[in-house]
């Protein structure tokens, strides 16, 4: 599942007229680079929560077959957050584990590693984390020696000894057992059904990133991520593939 119904507001005035996941990168609609991403790893079906300018991604993306993917769309008159959008988008899993993706997020990552990683521990969720300096202002994740979650942002279990210091780089695997607990209809975050996991002592497990991650959340960012196209920092290697015929910008 791509996550693609929030307002972009960090990135006014580009967002008042083209939703944030088709900003182009490279010449190429963010929410691309990570379809490319999951086609790539052996995904073919991927749902995409919408509520910002839907129709404009709708009218890119269609049925998804031009990227090489079947594409559900969850519409969301009313923005449900991480979780609420997750859990109206529930009936579209099959009752499996689902692979969550932020719609602006550029990142380099081997999905199927990540997915063995997490049903080898038979995890409740699995978090792909990064090493920051400034985790805290993203929102500090706490692992233990193990590759636990202890705590996100303060909130799990206390007095747990020595931790690592990480950030969420917003791509998880929850599986269906914690979705029993996030409300239908209702806003809210996937964070909070994470740390009353925790609390119950269910494996929540961190999966460190080493590859290339950013986060297209401001203007500076943006830029920043053009430039690490342009000097070879990421790559779209399914470019090539794509219909030329297909508006891309």
């Amino acid at each position: 599942m791509i996550l693609a119904a929030g307002l972009g507001t960090r990135l006014r005035p580009l967002t008042n007229t083209i939703p944030k996941p088709l900003l182009p990168v490279g010449g190429t609609p963010l929410i691309v680079w990570n379809l490319l991403l999951l086609k790539r790893h052996g995904f073919r079906q991927v749902v995409i929560n919408l509520h910002h300018l839907a129709p404009m991604i709708e009218q890119v993306l269609g049925t998804g077959s031009k990227f090489g993917v079947r594409i559900i769309y969850s519409h969301e008159p009313v923005i449900l957050g991480t979780g609420g959008g997750i859990k109206q988008a529930e009936p579209h899993f099959s009752g499996e584990p689902v692979l969550i993706l932020n719609g602006d997020t550029l990142v380099e990552l081997d999905l199927e590693a990540l997915c063995d990683f997490h049903r080898t521990r038979n995890a409740a969720a699995t978090l792909v984390l990064r090493e920051d300096s400034d985790a805290a202002r993203w929102g500090l994740v706490e692992v233990g020696d193990q590759g636990q979650i202890l705590r996100i942002t303060g909130k799990g279990l206390v007095d747990s000894g020595p931790v690592i210091p990480r950030m969420f780089a917003g791509i998880h695997i929850v599986h269906p057992r914690v979705l029993r607990h996030v409300p239908k209809g209702v806003a809210s975050s996937i964070i909070d059904p994470y740390v009353r996991a925790i609390e119950r002592g269910e494996p929540v497990l961190g999966y460190d990133l080493q590859g290339y991650w950013s986060d297209i959340g401001t203007a500076e960012r943006y830029a920043k991520a053009e430039q690490d196209v342009r000097s070879g920092l990421i790559r779209l290697e399914d470019r090539q593939s794509l219909d030329p015929h297909i508006p891309l910008t």
